[in-house]
C-alpha cells in the first residue's frame, strides 16, 4: 500500500492502463460527488465489504479513496492482507479531491 498525494495518485492514475478506482465511501456520501469512472463498495458493510473484494481482479492496480483518507487507507490494509499487491490510498481522500476539473 502506498499513501499518495492527489498530485501524485492522479499522474499515476492517468498513466496506468490496468487501473481500478475504488470509491469505499457510502452510497449518501457518493451521491454528493464521486471520481469518474469508480466504482463504489462501502467499507463499513463489513464481511460484504471482503466479499465484493474478493470478486476483484488482484493483478490490477486499486486507486482507493473515501471522503478523507482513513477509510480508504484501512481498505487499502485490507486489500493486501486479501492478496493485493498494489493499492494506493489518495490521501485526504475526495474531499482533497474537489475542486479538480472532472471530465
Amino acid at each position: 500500500m502506498a499513501d499518495l498525494s492527489k498530485e501524485e495518485w492522479a499522474s499515476k492514475l492517468s498513466e496506468d492502463d490496468n487501473s481500478f478506482i475504488l470509491d469505499v465511501r457510502t452510497e449518501a456520501e457518493v451521491e454528493e460527488g464521486y471520481i469518474p469512472n469508480s466504482k463504489n463498495i462501502d467499507i463499513y458493510k463489513g464481511q460484504g465489504f471482503i466479499d465484493e473484494l474478493e470478486k476483484l481482479d488482484k493483478s490490477k492496480n486499486y486507486y482507493v479513496y473515501c471522503r478523507s483518507g482513513n477509510r480508504s487507507g484501512q481498505a487499502c490494509a485490507i486489500m493486501n492482507s486479501l492478496g493485493f499487491e498494489n493499492a494506493f490510498n489518495l490521501e485526504g481522500g475526495f474531499m482533497n479531491w474537489e475542486g479538480e476539473v472532472a471530465e
